[in-house]
């Protein structure tokens, strides 16, 4: 790098020119911005004296960014037009670029200058939420904001012409996978600046050791007294901090630099934090300080309220914790451009969201510190989408005036999207050492369902129970034991001609008289295995007319008895032209395992309508080791007892968490929204 030494016009002070292709250096001495032209060097004016941060960047620090070395040479501190301010940090890279790395809110930008062929519409054509089209980075972008920006304090080395206390449009864009843009309209035509959202780690810095505890100090809370009571107040966030409130008078004070200003007197209306602010509690693996306090609310039918609670950390900005009816969530901020909307439904990290409410949300208490100036009355449009444990709002400012009206001439436009996740109360008493919080009385609209998982066990259960069953009927072993082929006399004695369920006239008088009957037939004795079901199967000659066979199956040595039946009929014709049949030649029966042992089987045969040239001919067949597709559908059954009223519970919590949405699919007519 060429260094250009020269003295500053306006002090005679050395100033140093280390980058070739830096425009402006601040002057470490009288603070002046020193451009250098093609005659000579060109006092742009003094700037305001640089906010310390608690920022891990600092002017002098190097890093390498996909294989390219840079260093930061400059810095510039931007206000914002609804309040707020962020640093631009300048990095000169090796090969010859400059990077613009914007700091906002604990989250970093890198973006480069595009080409001057990329040619962005004008800035009253742009609109929230507007596809731009035209600038080449391969992914649609979205305009996530539009707004005035300030030029306030610079350090370093620039590279572009910084003018103090200048004004100027700009809007930002976002795009899927953390892609980013902005438009500067400070030149015409105006500025494109390209590139992504980064991590600290992508860039690997390493600064300087005196620069990083200076920066340690920086973290540090500043005390200041109150210019309207002088009691004492502490800013933990001194650098990010636009609007406190006193702890000890309850007004209002705007925050200039660390200069605190009297705004206004609040009503204290007795809104009480949970927690007290201050607190440090971790989240995400670090310890986050619990900086402000506000109450918002939304009105329908009558007026809803919710509390919300800000915390800090300076590597990774602000988090937020929303408390709604007892109920807790933690709150992060995506980019606009990872959002997906459409049709009362969004998409974000490949999770689909449906929308719960959409109202206008309004301000009404706030203590302690915020990184916005904030005022009581305040409004935003928010759109909740849900998916629990989650909760994904979009959040509009600069379009809503009182009443829900759009403003008539908004300084800056913008579109904030956070995602939620569900905090159960005893995590949060855990995170927080406190016990006893207040239990909810109502489902949240991101609470998840406590017994959700039990689908995920049923499934795994169900389907190796189905499984094994249907291996199981295919594989079975179906050992044959009997099978004998048995034919009646059709012309029966007289008490034969009995119907199924009705008693003999007369009955035998003794065993000869028994086995001579030719209803009856006793079979030769066979073995039974134990812990083995038992399938018996009958097939008769039945044609239009029936066969009805009862049977005993007896164990000769201890006299057990196990009865069972045969029912078979078969009944066929025409009518109208139409064939047509009924009833089944084959019936099966089984029997649960019985003893081992040595059996005989006793059959008894009813019958009706048969003649001696077709005499009524039966076979019985007997298997051991059947599976049964009976027994398989019951362990189903068994299986999905639990599931089905967790399910009947799942349902009704559902219709407990859509009762307020004015989106609730549960009514039989949608619900109006509220959609402005």
């Amino acid at each position: 790098m060429t260094t250009l030494q020269a003295n500053c016009p306006a002090c005679g002070a050395e100033i140093n020119f280390k980058t070739g292709s830096s425009v402006v250096v601040v002057c470490e001495y009288c603070s002046s911005a020193i451009a250098r032209t093609d005659r000579a060097l060109e006092d742009l004016g003094r700037v305001a004296e640089i906010v310390e941060s608690g920022s891990p960047l600092d002017v002098g620090a190097r890093g390498v960014y996909r294989g390219t070395a840079f260093e930061l040479t400059g810095r510039a501190q931007l206000a914002h037009a609804a309040g707020g301010m962020w640093d631009e940090w300048y990095a000169a890279f090796a090969d010859g670029r400059w990077g613009w790395l914007a700091e906002a809110q604990g989250r970093f930008y890198l973006t480069y200058r595009a080409p001057a062929s990329v040619s962005p519409p004008a800035f009253n054509e742009l609109r929230l939420g507007q596809p731009v089209r035209g600038i080449p980075v391969g992914v649609p972008l979205m305009v996530a904001e539009r707004g005035e920006a300030r030029t306030l304090g610079a350090q370093g080395e620039i590279p572009y012409k910084f003018v103090p206390d200048e004004t100027y449009s700009y809007a930002d864009l976002s795009g899927e996978g953390g892609v980013f843009a902005t438009i500067d309209y400070s030149e015409q035509p105006p500025l494109v600046f390209v590139g992504r959202e980064v991590a600290l780690a992508e860039l690997g810095l390493i600064t300087p050791e005196h620069r990083r505890e200076r920066a340690a100090r920086r973290v540090a809370a500043t005390q200041l007294q109150c210019p309207r009571c002088a009691g004492p107040l502490d800013l933990r966030a001194p650098d990010r901090t636009e609007r406190v409130t006193c702890p000890n008078c309850g007004s209002l004070l705007d925050v200039n630099q660390g200069r605190l200003s009297f705004l206004k007197s609040l009503r204290q209306d007795g809104a009480q934090p949970f927690f007290p602010l201050g607190t440090v509690a971790e989240f995400e693996g670090r310890k986050l300080t619990l900086i402000g306090f506000m109450v918002r609310s939304v009105e329908f039918d009558k007026r809803y309220y919710w509390e919300e609670y800000l915390l800090y950390e300076p590597a990774i900005g602000f988090r937020w914790l929303v408390q709604s009816d007892r109920h807790w969530s933690y709150v992060r901020a995506v980019p606009l451009g990872e959002v997906a909307e459409m049709d009362k439904k969004a998409t974000y990290g490949g999770e689909r969201f449906k929308i719960y409410q959409d109202a206008v949300a309004r301000v009404e208490h706030v203590a302690g510190e915020f990184y916005w100036k904030v005022s009581l009355g305040e409004l935003v449009r928010a759109i909740d989408y849900v998916h629990a444990p989650k909760i994904l709002t979009k959040e509009v400012s600069g379009i809503v005036a009182a009443g829900g009206q759009k403003a008539a001439t908004p300084q800056a436009e913008e579109i904030n999207w956070s995602l939620g996740t569900y905090v159960p109360r005893a995590e949060m008493e855990r995170i927080f050492g406190v016990k006893n919080l207040p239990a909810p009385t109502v489902v949240a609209p991101n609470q998840p369902f406590a017994h959700k998982k039990i689908y995920k066990y049923w499934l795994l259960l169900f389907f190796i129970t189905l499984l094994v069953g249907m291996l199981t009927l295919v594989t079975g072993s179906r050992r044959r034991v009997f099978e004998q082929t048995y034919t009646f006399d059709p012309a029966p004695p007289a008490q034969a001609q009995t119907l199924p369920g009705q008693t003999t006239t007369t009955a035998p008088q003794s065993a000869l008289d028994f086995n001579e009957d030719p209803r009856v037939v006793f079979t030769e004795p066979f073995e039974l295995d134990g812990r083995q079901n038992i399938r018996v199967e009958g097939r008769a000659n039945v044609d239009n007319n029936w066969l009805y066979v009862e049977g005993d199956l007896i164990n000769e040595e201890t006299g057990l008895v196990q009865s069972f039946g045969l029912p078979l009929e078969y009944y066929s014709g025409v009518e109208d032209g139409e064939s047509w049949s009924e009833g089944d030649r084959e019936e099966t029966s089984y029997i649960s395992a019985l003893p081992a042992g040595r059996y005989t089987m006793r059959l008894e045969a009813q019958w009706e309508k048969w003649n001696k040239a077709e005499p009524p001919q039966l076979t019985v067949r007997i298997q051991q080791g059947a599976p049964r597709l009976l027994n398989l559908l019951l362990a189903l059954v068994a299986l999905s007892v639990i599931p089905f009223f967790v399910a009947i519970k799942h349902f009704n919590f559902e219709r407990r968490r859509w009762a307020d949405s004015s989106f609730n699919p549960y009514e039989t007519s949608e619900g109006s929204s509220d959609e402005e």
